[in-house]
């Protein structure tokens, strides 16, 4: 009879540390809901706090540029010197470069 006392008693030592193991993990899975539930609000607030930063900044944009004058800009100008002729050959380019005394 000693020896069936034996195996309850081994039986209760058992299944208590399957409960602390079990309350363990109900503890550890708590927590990391909290935990995710606690990055999403600082994740919201500061996605909250860059809109707001965004919008301040793209107000003051638009009063900085409706205070400024306009400045129209020059229209461009035709030159009316020579038009670019077509390009010519390389040999044509080196023998103008050689006659102009470029070629070393």
């Amino acid at each position: 009879m000693v020896r069936s006392l034996t195996i309850l008693e081994a039986d209760d030592e058992m299944s208590e540390s399957s409960k602390k193991y079990e309350a363990n993990a109900q503890f550890a899975k708590t927590q990391r809901a909290n935990d995710a539930k606690q990055a999403a609000a600082e994740y919201e607030s500061a996605s909250i706090a860059l809109r707001a930063k965004t919008e301040r900044l793209k107000a003051l944009r638009l009063a900085r540029d409706a205070a400024s004058p306009q400045i129209a800009a020059a229209p461009k100008r035709k030159s009316a010197g020579k038009k670019k002729e077509k390009s010519g050959s390389l040999a044509d380019w080196l023998d103008g470069e050689a006659k102009a005394g470029r070629r070393g």
